[in-house]
């Protein structure tokens, strides 16, 4: 990274609070235009980004994207996008593509032929296909993360295969699992327009999902009444817009929920009729030390139903659980004051209030991610404010296929398509048969998570030695790198598979480099944060050889059932994936052979043998063709009458969901006791597994910026989006800076005790820490904090905490 001076460090800063005013270098459609003007040919995809799900247009001529424009259609965005979303299309265009397999010779990539990347990859992994692990992505489409986790658990026998997910969500999976019995959010944006109170549970959407900000402050600026409470541990953004701000100490997010669940018990509320017939009382079978180092690491049992579930608690247990948390204690504990814990229980308890909370990572990168998220929705139901337009506990997500394939896919270690758990022999047995698998083929242990895969991987006689990456960059994104990731370099026998569409910090350690096509160089469906999936066709050629991801795992399981490696055969002897590819007249489409991939929709194909799975627990999907031609839908979608399917805005609440029985007015069909009764969870406090101290005396938060997205892969390849925020800054309190002699602009060294990095610090910025705590972005690979934050996890959902650990500061 070129040195800046501190004026031209100020400049950018200045740029960058203007981003938001950025213009497209892109054509953007006029209103009006028609979708032949100019000769610009328009097709309909979800933006490639975050969670959010924005509909898009774009525009292609002469083999290029040249002109976007917001879907008016879509009603996530209503023909509104963010700063990124506008530059969309510029994403594939950046100078230094990938089109061609590399492989490394004497420390070098140099090019190769498809044929010969496909038969290493074959051969690797036939060699020890149990020391194999694929690691992949929420950016996966829903038939990409399908192959890819049907060629490692139905050909492979075992589950090692772990989605970037793990990193972001799988505390939010956990929480509504152990909840509910079933994955996923109740509610929808809808809730956003009819909401009258909105608490932000440590995030800022106003830069992370600032579509869906805007629909709120939006109602704002028309008159309606919407109070807005932020509760966060730095300034930021969506502060501004706040009518509170409270600032709390990292990891007590659990003692203000437990204040207002202790405000409402004192109300009166575990009296109120839906508690008892709608829900139990529960917490944790098992305590587990809050300090890493004194538990197995790993534990895989701990996700087991068993302990996820928990335990039935009285009414009298839960009241005196809860006695500790009054609001002057919460306060004391949190910093947040007692007064804005009474405001948010009042408010909660108010009948005619619809009180919505929303969050992101900061309850889920959290070593009690599963109990914080758990306790969110645990307020909401003994408030009531649950089933109802506007009144409900909702996890946002990052990535933008997270829900559609990580977690309804299932490509998640311990799933199977459909979100059903591997450690149930009966889903084991629907898997095989849906497969047409011989039976045992499905393996019985939950596989390595994404923390324990890379572990193994980077240390001597590990029990993986081959990972194969696709859509994701752990070279940059996993926590404690010196650990999980850059040891690989010491480590002979290991070898890593990267496929993906730039150069990155993964494919500098890579052995063997495959292109990839992306976007709207192929075909691709996504699912949102929303439960709803969208279809896009492709539109433009990807550049050289680049290849989908999903014919990359397609030619290796046709290479190894031509080699004879058993696992690549169905139980009639078969090739796994001969059923999709199959024609009327019983011949096979060639798929694995590129020139004939695209004789058929291999997507369509692929997609409807995973749709049985959908309905296994009422995620219904429609067929491939109704989404060709829809603006998304959300699940459960059914078919009311022949043709018509309906999408499901509210989930388990009766004349919302098609599968609540009439008259039940709520039904947690899927519910962990078997009784249509879903759970009020008693979890207590505990403080951070790594606090400041005398040594280390700051927090270090991390997290992302407006311009750019996730390792900034493809963002910082979009010249606007680059200018207008290019390097990665600390932020600093005011106070702290002085002390230290720092102004914007100077670097400043922040360490902990796995490693240490040095860079620029903006002082008074958009964002600001309180006193004693600092934030670093990570979208920039030359400057990545990742080196400096640990790797412990949530002991449920194996999610790690990138939100909270201790550092020391000094100015460079």
């Amino acid at each position: 990274m070129n040195d800046l001076d501190r004026r031209a460090f100020l400049k950018t800063s200045a740029m960058a609070a203007a981003a938001a005013m950025i213009l497209p270098q892109l054509g953007s459609a006029a209103e009006g235009d028609t979708p032949a003007a100019d000769g610009i040919r328009w097709d309909k995809a979800p933006c490639r980004f975050c969670g959010t799900g924005c509909g898009v247009l774009l525009g292609a001529k002469d083999g290029r994207i040249v002109a976007m424009q917001a879907d008016k259609e879509a009603s996530v965005n209503k023909g509104l996008c963010c700063v990124k979303g506008y530059h969309v299309g510029l994403i594939l265009y950046g100078q230094d593509r990938l089109t061609v397999p590399q492989k490394r010779v004497d420390g070098k990539l140099v090019p190769i032929s498809w044929e010969e990347a496909i038969a290493i990859i074959r051969d690797r992994i036939s060699a020890a296909p149990a020391k194999f692990a694929m690691y992949g992505s929420g950016q996966w489409t829903i038939p990409e993360g399908y192959v890819a986790n049907k060629f490692v658990k139905g050909g492979l026998g075992h589950n090692h295969i772990d989605p970037n997910a793990r990193l972001c969500m799988a505390s939010a999976a956990a929480g509504f699992n152990a909840t509910y019995g079933v994955d996923e959010p109740a509610g929808c944006y809808d809730d956003l327009d009819h909401c009258t109170v909105l608490i932000d549970w440590g995030n800022n959407p106003a830069e992370m999902h600032p579509v869906l900000f805007s629909r709120v402050m939006d109602r704002r600026l028309k008159g309606d009444k919407v109070l807005y409470i932020d509760l966060t541990t730095r300034r930021t953004r969506s502060s501004e817009q706040a009518d509170h701000v409270a600032f709390f100490k990292p990891n007590s997010d659990l003692a203000i929920a437990n204040g207002i669940a202790h405000l409402l018990v004192k109300a009166g509320f575990l009296d109120k009729p839906w508690v008892d017939k709608f829900f139990r009382l529960r917490q944790r079978v098992a305590e587990y030390a809050p300090d890493p180092t004194k538990r197995d690491i790993y534990d895989a049992e701990a996700i087991h139903p068993k302990n996820l579930n928990g335990k039935d608690i009285t009414r009298e247990e839960y009241v005196k659980n809860l006695e500790f948390y009054t609001p002057e204690k919460v306060e004391e504990i949190s910093g947040v004051p007692a007064s804005l814990i009474r405001l948010m229980a009042e408010k909660m308890a108010d009948p005619n209030e619809r009180v919505l909370s929303w969050w992101c990572m900061g309850p889920n990168q959290h070593t009690r991610g599963t109990a914080m998220n758990s306790l969110l929705h645990s307020i909401h139901h003994l408030s009531g404010q649950w089933g109802k337009p506007g009144a409900s506990a909702f996890s946002l997500t990052g990535q933008p296929s997270a829900c559609g394939t990580a977690r309804e896919v299932g490509t998640f270690a311990h799933l199977l398509p459909g979100h059903l758990p591997v450690l149930n022999p009966h889903y084991r047995e629907v898997t095989e048969d849906l497969w047409h698998l011989p039976k045992g083929r499905i393996s019985d242990k939950i596989g390595f998570h994404t923390v324990k895969m890379w572990e193994e991987f980077c240390t001597d006689g590990g029990a993986i030695d081959t990972i194969w990456v696709q859509v994701t960059n752990p070279g940059q994104t996993l926590p404690h790198q010196n650990k999980l990731f850059l040891a690989k370099k010491e480590r002979k026998g290991k070898f890593l598979i990267v496929s993906d569409v730039y150069p990155t910090a993964t494919t500098a350690l890579a052995d063997l480099v495959l292109p990839s096509a992306m976007y709207v160089e192929k075909n691709g469906m996504y699912g949102n944060a929303e439960r709803k999936q969208q279809q896009w066709f492709k539109m433009v050629e990807p550049p050289g050889q680049a290849r989908p991801d999903a014919w990359q795992v397609l030619a290796v399981s046709k290479a190894m059932f031509d080699a004879g490696f058993p696992g690549m055969k169905d139980r009639d002897g078969e090739w796994i994936f001969a059923k999709a590819l199959k024609q009327a007249d019983g011949s096979l489409v060639p798929a694995w052979d590129f020139a004939h991939y695209y004789d058929v929709n291999v997507d369509e194909r692929l997609f409807e043998e995973y749709r049985p799975f959908t309905k296994i627990k009422h995620k219904d999907l429609a067929p491939y063709a109704v989404y060709a031609k829809a603006h998304g839908l959300r699940w459960p979608v059914v078919e009311k009458t022949p043709g018509n399917w309906e999408e499901t805005l509210w989930r388990f609440v009766e004349g919302k969901d098609p599968y609540v029985k009439p008259g039940a007015g709520l039904q947690f069909y899927h519910s962990n006791t078997k009784d249509d009764k879903a759970f009020i969870w008693w979890h207590p406090y505990e403080a951070a597994p790594e606090e400041p101290d005398a040594e280390y005396p700051f927090w270090l938060c991390t997290g992302r910026v407006l311009e750019h997205w996730h390792s900034g892969t493809m963002t910082m390849r979009v010249p606007p989006l680059q200018r207008s925020m290019p390097h990665a800054y600390i932020e600093i309190h005011p106070d702290d800076a002085a002390a230290m002699g720092v102004r914007s602009g100077d670097k400043v060294t922040v360490e902990s005790r796995r490693g240490a990095l040095t860079l620029p610090a903006w002082i008074k910025g958009r964002g600001q820490p309180p006193k004693g705590s600092c934030f670093v972005p990570f979208f920039d690979e030359r400057l990545q904090i990742n080196l400096v934050t640990k790797d412990y996890h949530d002991p449920f959902s194996k999610q790690p905490d990138f939100k909270k650990c201790a550092v020391r500061l000094r100015k460079a």
